[in-house]
């Protein structure tokens, strides 16, 4: 039996996974994918924002802040990848111009350090490739980017080693109401804990209802995104927003932490939580839209494109709370700024979980630290150098889109990758221009050996994405094994 059982690994279930590993706690959680943050978390902008866009009258405008200034000891402790790079919202007519003065006059209130009114002379000298057309912009200097694929697996390897039990491919079927605990189903087993935690993101709502609730509902809004060549690295140097609507922050230009930009998302509601597609429709408005902002930007620097649904609830918030089912407690609704909020939310919910009676004991054995995965092209020649004279691997390159050596892909397996997305998301293998195109097949091969697997074993996310269905040639060993 658990004390405390996490539905879903995301952002805000690794989030939450970590932050009650310091306890003296049986803690389990229960992800339905393959992998971990395989849902809304790696279809993130990856933006952890100063928090000046949110009103302070919900309970994310009250979380934001806190979230934002937490992610520089996470950074410190956990070694993903983050840098504060500050965001300008910039005008693009007279009537914007209002709204900026009052997005400053509402961070200021909340505490967002930094903010500064740059007026057109100052905007075309700090962001000369933006449109000369753009009349001012409100720069926040907090604003960061991140991986939050590479945060989300920090995280549980984090939570791992400091006792939290992962399962994945668990995706929770039943729930049943006993005297003092709950009973969770999966496929596999039935689990016992004292209190469920909620955090299934687009699904928390039928979540929810398992156990007779009906309090909120989810309508997922979808967002595509476009990733641009490399090549336009440096074009833009901050997070560029256009003055937000009521049910968007617009369209962006996202300068990612390693260097290329991407730009969306659209903002569409779907009732199908499984749409991740991406339209013609989608890329129109996107390009159009940035081209007026950037001018340089086109849709033929486009290398890949990917969608990505947002759980907003029917209250428009972050719903966060016990229930009327005693141990059960929703942690749902978490869209924009759900990433930046994620470390503020753990705490949120371990408070929590102390008003309803858990008894929270701090352990002398808790180690914040994860090591940083080995980046080969982001080092010196010299370390380099070191690197290959430790372990021959590294002298292999099988990305060579993004410079990934065999000895990064055979860590990626180490720390838990078992598809080929895996893979791609710790190492950044199949991520540069031609998509995986060259070091697939490479891949494919280690995991193969790696996981004691035949080609048709293997899948590019889980579930059924297989890569290989058939015999497609019978002179490579993995193939014949299949």
């Amino acid at each position: 039996m658990y004390d405390v059982a996490i539905i879903g690994g995301g952002v805000i279930g690794g989030s939450i996974a970590r932050e009650l590993s310091r306890f003296q706690l049986d803690t389990v959680l229960l992800e339905a994918c393959a992998e971990v943050g395989f849902g809304t978390t790696k279809t993130n902008s990856g933006i952890i924002h100063p928090g000046h866009h949110s009103s302070p009258d919900t309970l994310k405008g009250q979380l934001v802040v806190r979230g934002n200034q937490l992610y520089d000891s996470l950074h410190q402790e956990l070694n993903f990848g983050f840098r504060r790079i500050g965001e300008i919202v910039v005008a693009q007519s007279r009537e914007d111009l209002p709204i900026l003065e009052q997005l400053k006059k509402q961070g200021e209130e909340k505490g967002v350090p930094g903010l500064e009114m740059w007026d057109k002379a100052r905007l075309q000298r700090e962001e000369p490739n933006l449109s000369h057309t753009l009349l001012a912009a409100l720069y926040a200097p907090s604003a960061g980017v991140i991986n939050p694929y590479e945060f989300v697996f920090a995280l549980l390897e984090n939570a791992i080693a400091n006792g939290v039990v992962l399962k994945v491919n668990s995706p929770v079927t039943k729930i049943e109401k006993r005297e003092k605990i709950l009973l969770l189903q999966t496929p596999g087993e039935t689990l016992s804990a004292r209190f469920v935690l909620n955090c299934a993101g687009v699904f928390s709502d039928k979540i929810s209802q398992l156990v007779g609730l009906e309090d909120f509902t989810i309508h997922p809004r979808k967002g595509e995104e476009y990733m641009l060549d490399k090549r336009l690295k440096g074009l833009v140097r901050r997070l560029v927003f256009p003055v937000p609507k009521a049910s968007t922050k617009g369209t962006l230009i996202i300068p990612t932490f390693d260097g290329t930009i991407m730009v969306g998302p659209t903002a569409e509601d779907t009732e199908d939580r499984y749409d991740a597609s991406t339209t013609y429709e989608g890329s129109d408005r996107v390009f159009q839209f940035v081209n007026k902002i950037c001018p340089s930007i086109t849709e033929r620097d486009t290398i890949t494109e990917f969608a990505g649904l947002r759980a907003v609830s029917s209250t428009n918030d972050f719903i966060i709370g016990p229930t009327r089912v005693p141990g059960f407690i929703n942690v749902a609704g978490i869209q924009s700024p759900g990433l930046t909020s994620a470390p503020a939310i753990a705490e949120y919910v371990r408070d929590i979980l102390i008003e309803e009676g858990l008894l929270l004991e701090e352990k002398e054995s808790f180690n914040p630290f994860v090591a940083s995965p080995p980046r080969f092209a982001m080092l010196g020649l010299e370390k380099q150098r070191e690197l290959i004279e430790k372990n021959s691997l590294f002298a292999k390159v099988a990305c060579r889109c993004e410079l990934v050596t065999e000895a990064e892909i055979h860590d990626a397996i180490d720390h838990g990758a078992r598809t080929l997305d895996g893979i791609k998301f710790r190492s950044r293998a199949g991520m540069g221009r031609c998509q995986g195109g060259f070091c697939s097949i490479r891949c494919m091969d280690i995991l193969a050996e790696r996981l004691n697997q035949s080609f048709t074993d293997l899948s590019k996310r889980g579930s059924n994405s297989w890569i290989v269905t058939e015999m497609v040639n019978e002179q490579h060993p993995k193939m014949r094994e299949g």
